[in-house]
């Protein structure tokens, strides 16, 4: 790996939404959009790059509201970006997220055939995303961002999906989320893990050097630099189900907290069972000093604590022994709440469709999203556990069970139901502001 050096990244020109953690609470929307006519997609984007936020500007009149955009390729094909540019775009990108379903574990009910239209077609061109602290303000924001798009023929808004983080900061499940965020060379936002050393900016950012000294950028460089590529998926979370597995499993109220811990590696409060595996401990859950500043190797190497196959040691195994380096595979994570909660005890689904919008952010969409989500959720061969699948989010090609290393006997939970259905994402490049103006200057 390369030595650390000090990176000065260009944030002005990158966009907020690329590195500032979210608040909390906020309220967010996606809405995706089609181009067909050329000429007015290029007045989109140099519309957009009028009212997107630029990481430089976290001190502003409007505070924690912003908008970011990206493009999927087949919306910078409608544009009329050269083919000689494209093909230095990652090659997974090219082949956009329904293509590469199979190795992301989207099969069954997770497949592109059962996705909810348009998402994994041709039709999506372009994701906008808005995010501020209350609806009232998220509404101000897609006011402000409505003359970019409004009333211009030819670009067509084709979805939208309204989000929203609850001020308990949980997700559907019930467990605090939002808790890891890595900390970035030159971007000047402290990571979440005091003990994790910054990671190379080209790890998240396009144009810079990354954890193994390389610079990845699609040509020409004024396209590429300070853009990245993000991920996002709509994930239906079975609620009803997971309640009652857990309550089908447990001995007790007490244990069937145990147990929903050590399938997600923390309690529901946030605390991390790296820090106290025996009980919950809410206040340090709500400490965002203190929640996630532990590691694996050397406390926990066999898992008695955080099992190595639970969710959140599987995503980031930190610097625990596993296929793969983990600083090569960390991503920067965001999951968005959309849809109703279901009412606390019912065990019965009530039919509404609820989840998380989740996001990834990073400059190797293989060696980062598609590796994390092949090998360490859909497979349990990196820490000894055969086919394996990640308890919560894993597909169930697998075996479907869980085990919780413990002395004298480990436990096992079996047949583990389908928790969470993929119902559709996409492959996404968010340009610089730059770029996003040259997008919109280019001509035929």
């Amino acid at each position: 790996m390369s030595e650390r050096t000090h990176v000065k990244l260009e944030l002005d020109d990158i966009q907020r939404g690329v590195l500032s953690p979210r608040p909390s609470p906020y309220a967010a929307t996606y809405i995706l959009f089609r181009i067909d006519d050329r000429d007015r997609g290029r007045e989109l984007m140099r519309r957009v790059s009028t009212v997107v936020t630029s990481a430089a500007d976290t001190v502003s009149p409007l505070g924690e509201t912003w908008v970011s955009v990206a493009l999927t390729y087949h919306g910078l094909k409608a544009l009329g970006v050269p083919h000689e540019s494209l093909e230095t775009f990652a090659w997974e990108f090219r082949q956009g997220m329904a293509a590469r379903a199979k190795a992301l574990g989207d099969v069954g009910e997770s497949a592109p055939e059962n996705w909810e239209a348009p998402l994994g077609t041709p039709e999506v061109h372009v994701v906008l995303v808005a995010l501020a602290p209350d609806n009232a303000r998220l509404e101000a924001a897609i006011d402000r961002a409505r003359p970019a798009y409004d009333a211009l023929p030819g670009v067509t808004a084709i979805w939208r999906q309204n989000c929203h983080a609850l001020p308990t900061e949980t997700e559907p499940f019930g467990y605090r989320d939002g808790i890891s965020h890595p900390a970035i060379e030159g971007s000047g936002i402290a990571g979440s893990n005091k003990l994790e050393v910054p990671l190379k900016a080209g790890e998240f950012v396009l144009g810079y050097p990354d954890e193994l000294g390389g610079i990845q950028t699609p040509k020409p460089e004024v396209l590429g630099r300070n853009g990245t590529y993000v991920v996002f998926r709509k994930l239906h979370q079975r609620v009803a189900l997971f309640r009652r597995y857990l309550k089908d499993n447990a001995t007790s109220l007490e244990d069937e907290e145990l147990l929903a811990a050590k399938i997600m590696g923390r309690w529901r409060s946030g605390a991390p069972l790296a820090l106290c595996p025996l009980h919950d401990d809410p206040c340090l859950g709500a400490d965002p000093y203190r929640n996630n500043s532990f590691l694996y190797k050397q406390d926990d190497p066999a898992g008695f604590a955080t099992p190595g196959g639970s969710h959140i040691r599987r995503g980031n195994p930190r610097d625990a022994a596993v296929a793969g380096v983990p600083r090569l595979h960390r991503m920067i994570r965001r999951g968005t709440a959309y849809g109703p909660l279901l009412p606390e005890g019912v065990l019965e689904d009530d039919g509404a469709d609820r989840g998380l919008i989740f996001a990834f952010v990073g400059a190797h969409l293989g060696r980062q999203f598609e590796f994390a989500q092949s090998e360490w959720m859909n497979d349990g061969v990196f820490f000894g556990a055969g086919d394996a699948r990640d308890p919560v989010i894993g597909s169930r090609e697998g075996s479907g069970d869980f085990t919780i290393p413990r002395r004298p006997v480990r436990r096992r939970l079996v047949a583990l139901p389908q928790f969470v259905v993929t119902r559709g994402g996409e492959y996404c490049f968010m340009p610089g502001l730059t770029a996003l103006r040259r997008l919109g200057d280019l001509t035929d």
